[in-house]
């Protein structure tokens, strides 16, 4: 019966009764056996394609489309640039044509992870990075935190000199006699003298 009702057209009145056996009845006919109307909220159905109004609510509910950039890269370091650093510090740069438009931001990636907070800059400062071989990449990010473009992951490598090789290239020293094991005091050298004889 409920779905009856659901079904009737919007401007139809429903009337009820009961029957000779008891039986609540529904019916549309208002003269039959003391009807009585049935009181109908407002139906909040509508055509599936009313006319006008399916462009306009497609529109109001797709986002706005994304914005395109011609072309967006890594400038420093090169792609597979070999990086030699004690602290392993690297500065990265990016740049994107068109200009970053309005309320888009960076995203630096190393290995894949964001390396900071996205921001307006295009310049990075890495600090610490381990030795060996690493992957960056630059995204744009929209006001809603989309992604607008992101360029492949360029490589590149990080050389770390270590202690052991500062001290091939620079060896032993005066100062460093007693204080680095492989400059003992026996092996140091006589100092010379600064007064004329």
């Amino acid at each position: 019966m409920v779905a009856w009702l659901i079904s009737l057209p919007v401007m139809a009145e429903v009337f009820t009764y009961i029957d000779a056996q008891g039986n609540r009845v529904f019916t549309d006919q208002p003269g039959t056996r003391n009807a009585k109307r049935v009181p109908l909220a407002t139906s909040n159905r509508m055509s599936a394609n009313p006319s006008g109004a399916g462009p306009m609510t497609a529109a109001k509910n797709q986002a706005k489309p994304l914005f395109h950039y011609d072309m967006l890269r890594v400038l420093v370091p090169d792609p597979d640039a070999t990086i030699r650093s004690t602290t392993g510090e690297l500065i990265v740069s990016v740049t994107s044509e068109p200009g970053l438009q309005q309320g888009h931001r960076y995203r630096l990636l190393l290995d894949g992870q964001p390396t900071a907070e996205p921001g307006p800059s295009p310049v990075f400062a890495l600090s610490n990075i381990d030795r060996g071989s690493h992957q960056l990449s630059v995204e744009i990010l929209d006001e809603q935190g989309r992604t607008v473009e992101r360029t492949a992951n360029q490589p590149f490598h990080m050389q770390r000199i270590s202690l052991a090789q500062k001290r091939q290239v620079k060896p032993c020293v005066l100062t460093d006699y007693g204080q680095r094991p492989e400059c003992p005091l026996k092996d140091k050298p006589e100092e010379e003298s600064s007064f004329w004889r």
